[in-house]
């Protein structure tokens, strides 16, 4: 499995534990060299702690890798790796931010969670240290760490959310190409039910998967400046959102899902990925790291499998080109040594980019390291992301933890069908003006 799908289950499901006072504060590692005299270890040289979750083969092994090239450039520097669980590491990062004491360098997804550490004024503003690196970069990769003009952390990774389908039984239904507007896409799975083909694979009982289609559907109507006004205001109830609803209801309607989907897990050897993976459902929206998944928990379906994203929605603001992900980026501790920062300008340069994409699977995030990409599935990932119009992180992600869960919790209810489109749009606006 992809050393970065992990990750992103493990980050949905345990999003409520982002916020949750007093978690991990027992045993945690000091930071900022802890075995260090003021920052300096035995040999003089300025300590850098790097916090990353890095826990799977390729990255576990490139990570320090990477560390060690730094090092015999900089031997006046030592970069000291703490690698955590993705779960313990959340819990732990919880306890250092309410005592104010960060990592010099620590994993960020970006969003509500990276906001709130620099309101406390505990992040470094990284705009000009790494301007020229920021310049290189791919836009998309970039947009989850930047606050008022700002940019507060150094992406390494990005990803985007698309529809992952079986070009076989597309065939087999006689679709012959994939459907661009709403409206075409509720017909093919229309037309795929007929053939007696299940459209759309989906692990109803872990909700993020099924946020997806709510989020997309209010990026397409609202725009991704309408998403940015509904969070400032801390209003979800306009037209937009409650429409986004309404059309995600329509095709609940059609029963498009597996039997058991509301049962049913992401990964588990009968859940979504699974039900893909062999061949027994048409499409699944989901992220990058999908076709490993599908191999790992199923059979994978090969060659079969191609990617489209999302489609418009008559009348909306939003444009197809708007892109809905996330990724990882390092943030810096204020007051961390400028080592910190020369780290992460190395970190990610092409010449290192390149390596993180060939033996890491990741997607570049710097332009001139897309030639090392060969896999055709995070190709077509990386492609729709090189041509983004615009970046909406992951809602669960972008907002606070608790609006980021009432959106999974709501939508997931809605497609269950105890909820309303407009009830929705309530419940996610009455939690967002709690926080």
């Amino acid at each position: 499995m992809r050393a970065t799908a992990p990750f992103t289950f493990s980050r949905r499901r345990f999003l409520g534990t982002a916020s949750a006072a007093g978690l991990g504060a027992a045993a945690l590692t000091a930071c900022g060299g802890s075995d260090s005299d003021g920052g300096k270890d035995s040999s003089g040289r300025t300590v850098v702690e790097w916090w990353n979750i890095q826990t799977t083969e390729p990255s576990k092994s490139i990570w320090p890798e990477r560390a060690k090239a730094f090092e015999a450039k900089n031997p006046k520097v030592r970069i000291k790796l703490v690698t955590l669980e993705n779960d313990a590491y959340k819990s732990k990062m919880t306890a250092l931010t309410s005592s104010g004491k960060l990592p010099d360098i620590y994993h960020t997804w970006g969003g509500g969670v990276l906001k709130q550490q620099i309101d406390a004024g505990l992040v470094e503003d990284l705009s000009e240290p790494i301007k020229t690196t920021l310049d290189t970069m791919v836009p998309a990769s970039v947009k989850p760490y930047q606050f008022d003009g700002k940019t507060y952390a150094m992406p390494f990774d990005i990803g985007a959310v698309g529809f992952w389908y079986n070009k076989a039984l597309f065939k087999k239904a006689g679709i012959s190409a994939p459907p661009t507007t709403w409206d075409d896409y509720l017909d093919t799975v229309k037309k795929l039910k007929s053939a007696g083909i299940t459209p759309i694979a989906l692990a109803g009982k872990e909700k993020w998967p099924g946020m997806y289609f709510w989020s997309y559907l209010s990026m397409r109507i609202a725009g991704v400046d309408g998403m940015q006004k509904a969070a400032d205001a801390k209003d979800f109830t306009g037209d937009d959102f409650v429409k986004a609803g309404e059309h995600l209801k329509e095709l609940v309607a059609l029963k498009p899902f597996q039997k058991g989907f509301l049962g049913a897990a992401y990964s588990t050897p009968n859940g979504e990925a699974a039900t893909m993976g062999n061949g027994k459902a048409a499409m699944e929206l989901m992220g990058q790291w999908a076709p490993v998944v599908q191999a790992d928990a199923g059979k994978g379906i090969g060659k079969d499998l191609d990617f489209f994203s999302f489609p418009s929605v008559a009348g909306g603001q939003g444009a197809v080109t708007d892109v809905f992900g996330g990724g990882g980026g390092y943030a810096v501790r204020k007051g961390a040594p400028q080592a910190a920062v020369d780290f992460l300008n190395f970190f990610m340069t092409a010449e290192s980019d390149r390596i993180l994409v060939s033996k890491a699977n990741m997607i570049p995030v710097v332009k001139d390291a897309a030639s090392a990409l060969t896999d055709p599935n995070l190709t077509a990932v990386s492609d729709m992301l090189g041509k983004s119009t615009g970046f909406q992180l992951y809602l669960d992600q972008a907002y606070p933890p608790a609006v980021g869960q009432e959106i999974n919790d709501s939508t997931a209810a809605l497609i269950a069908g105890s909820k309303s489109p407009e009830q929705v749009a309530r419940s996610v606006t009455q939690v967002a003006k709690s926080q």
